[in-house]
């Protein structure tokens, strides 16, 4: 069984060196005190996240009391220190920071050249956005890759593992300032977080974001790609804006014949093949896109739905021969259990066709 997270990071050996190297920038760190305080009667039962913020605490009680004579000796330690450590330097931030806007912000935006200060800002964002965003336009316009991804990664309304941000869920305008200065960003890094900022405002505000990507798309080879990739939920949706927006073609023209399971019946571990003849009445070449839904039965015997994807390209007027296979092996990611699995071909966002295969353990 693969070791659990909290149990590769945040090592004795990793806190020794993290202690060690706050010591270098302030001499009269207990390093004694700071281990002894971390390993507590609750440090082996707390998961990854509360072990961090543990830590951040244990290393607020030996710093200087002064939050500012403390939040410089964490800059100049900041370069040097790796690992799952680095995140309690932004976590110090977010628990203590609060009365110190501009300090702690530049802080931040110190921060994040070496490790992720996306967590850390939300708290500030949330508390008065209309101040906190005008770092993140400043950020996007930094020399620096990991910085202008913080400006983006940042103020996404639903980033995962962190909290949410209602008043920009509600309003994502704000947001989309941040995005206009990255959406022809060079770096693939900084480029990604971009449309998946896009993605998390569809899912609120869909409208938003299809105008967004109206404007934005033909732009260049890179910015089309962040719109695609931004409009990914929409496209699984089978949104006729965004369909049309990428020249897809209309799914009432898009006819699934002769939809074939190559077994009625299975067992866990064993592959399904499945074929159809893809039949396009469109009166010339279009993009079709191709999907396949699974409702996989989970323990407690309801349904759970998972899409994946076929086939994206363009095709000829006429029908054209599909085939492909679905293993029910066991993954480390998803667990099968016996009875009815329903499959379902998607083709343009439309269901066109279903099957189903019993599965025996």
């Amino acid at each position: 069984m693969p070791d659990k997270l909290k149990d590769m990071f945040f090592t004795k050996e990793s806190i020794q060196l993290f202690a060690s190297i706050i010591l270098k920038f302030y001499p009269d760190f207990n390093t004694k005190k700071f281990q002894g305080l971390i390993y507590d009667e609750n440090w082996s039962t707390l998961e990854l996240k509360a072990r961090m913020r543990h830590t951040t605490t244990c290393l607020y009680q030996c710093l200087p009391k002064d939050y500012i004579e403390s939040l410089v000796i964490l800059i100049k330690a900041a370069p040097e220190v790796k690992g799952f450590e680095a995140m309690t330097l932004p976590d110090f931030v977010e628990v203590y920071g609060m009365d110190h806007w501009e300090e702690s912000l530049n802080a931040l935006g110190q921060f994040t050249r070496y490790y992720s200060s996306e967590f850390a800002i939300r708290p500030y964002l949330d508390k008065n956005p209309d101040l906190a965003i005008q770092y993140m336009l400043s950020w996007a316009e930094s020399k620096h890759d990991n910085v202008r991804r913080f400006a983006s990664e940042g103020c996404r309304p639903r980033l995962p593992w962190a909290m949410i941000l209602p008043k920009f869920i509600a309003n994502p305008l704000p947001v989309l300032t941040v995005l206009e200065k990255l959406k022809n960003d060079p770096s693939e890094f900084v480029r990604k977080s971009v449309a998946n900022n896009l993605n998390d405002i569809s899912k609120d505000h869909p409208d938003i974001a299809i105008e967004t990507a109206e404007r934005w798309y033909g732009n260049s080879p890179e910015t089309n790609w962040i719109v695609k990739h931004g409009l990914r939920t929409l496209l699984k949706q089978g949104n006729i804006r965004a369909m049309r927006l990428f020249g897809f073609g209309d799914p009432a023209k898009i006819q699934i014949d002769d939809f074939k399971l190559s077994k009625e019946k299975l067992t866990i571990g064993e592959e399904l093949k499945f074929s159809f003849e893809l039949n396009s009445k469109e009166s010339g070449a279009k993009n079709i896109r191709i999907e396949y839904i699974v409702d996989f039965v989970k323990a407690n015997g309801k349904a759970s739905q998972k899409v994946f994807q076929i086939i994206e390209k363009e095709y000829k007027p006429g029908r054209h021969k599909l085939e492909r296979k679905h293993s029910f092996k066991n993954l480390s990611t998803r667990k099968h259990y016996p009875g009815l699995h329903k499959f379902k071909l998607i083709v343009n966002g439309e269901p066109k066709a279903e099957a189903n295969v019993l599965v025996n353990k």
